[in-house]
């Protein structure tokens, strides 16, 4: 496994497992098997309602603590935020078992952003996450967060695929020594990505599934990927892109694919935002 570094000197692997939309009750065969497979960053959130049993899997795997990068992420907090921020991360830890996270990530741009960032700091000063960082922050977000606290987040998961590429957004993030990451990488299948001619005729040349081309693709622009899957050959096929390498002419067909917007939803959207902002979990 390739790992990158991030700003504050932690090695975190360039490929995980996410478990976003893998219902609880299948969750922790999920994160077994693929633990089992050699995955050993995975990524969860207390939105996503599983966290109780990725902390099963882990505990019930063998893997050493010190193999593992886990990953959370902190939901919209109602108001006093950083101590609503520092029950909510409690929370997660207890439900995954850990006395750390590698990773917390606040999940959305909305509530008070700057409570919530001041606690997360507060976190990884007392070293109960080992980095602290953003999901889903477009530049303007993430600049004057930049700008307006002492740590500057370690990652931005935010989506990308081949349909939404972010090369601009990853150059002014590693200006900032911001690692992008990417969720959607496979765009959930939209645009018939997995039979996309251009995709299936690189790999061909590979003897690599289009799913694999798009993992190299992203791992060897530097973002992390985090695929889904709750088929345990599959995420065998998954993990099994580093034995190939794309030329430069190949990178550059990829980018032809770029429509240069969300194949998803827009945080700049009002009504999005009304969603997400106003969405509270139940603790």
């Amino acid at each position: 496994m390739q790992t990158v570094t991030l700003n504050n000197g932690v090695e975190m692997p360039i490929l995980g497992f996410g478990v976003y939309q893998i219902p609880a009750e299948d969750t922790e065969r999920a994160v077994s098997e693929a633990l089992a497979a050699g995955y050993r960053l995975l990524d969860t959130a207390a939105a996503y309602a599983n966290e109780e049993a990725v902390g099963r899997a882990i505990k019930s795997s063998g893997v050493p603590r010190e193999d593992l990068f886990v990953t959370t992420k902190l939901w919209v907090q109602d108001s006093p935020a950083e101590d609503n921020t520092r029950r909510a991360f409690e929370t997660s830890l207890n439900r995954l078992g850990l006395d750390h996270l590698d990773l917390y990530l606040m999940h959305q741009p909305f509530g008070d952003v700057y409570g919530q960032w001041r606690a997360m700091e507060a976190l990884n000063h007392e070293g109960l996450t080992k980095a602290i960082g953003v999901a889903n922050f477009y530049p303007d977000r993430l600049t004057d967060l930049i700008i307006n606290n002492e740590i500057t987040p370690q990652v931005n998961q935010i989506e990308t695929h081949p349909f939404f590429q972010r090369a601009d957004y990853q150059n002014l993030m590693h200006g900032h020594g911001v690692r992008i990451q990417s969720w959607g990488g496979f765009a959930e299948g939209r645009n018939d990505l997995f039979t996309n001619p251009l995709l299936a005729e690189i790999g061909k040349a590979y003897d690599k599934s289009v799913a694999q081309v798009v993992l190299r693709w992203l791992t060897q622009r530097g973002v992390v990927a985090i695929p889904k899957s709750v088929r345990a050959e599959r995420m065998a096929e998954n993990i099994d892109v580093f034995d190939f390498e794309l030329t430069d002419e190949q990178m550059a067909q990829i980018a032809t694919l770029d429509t240069g917007s969300s194949l998803f939803f827009d945080h700049h959207d009002p009504e999005m935002v009304t969603r997400l902002a106003g969405h509270r979990l139940d603790s």
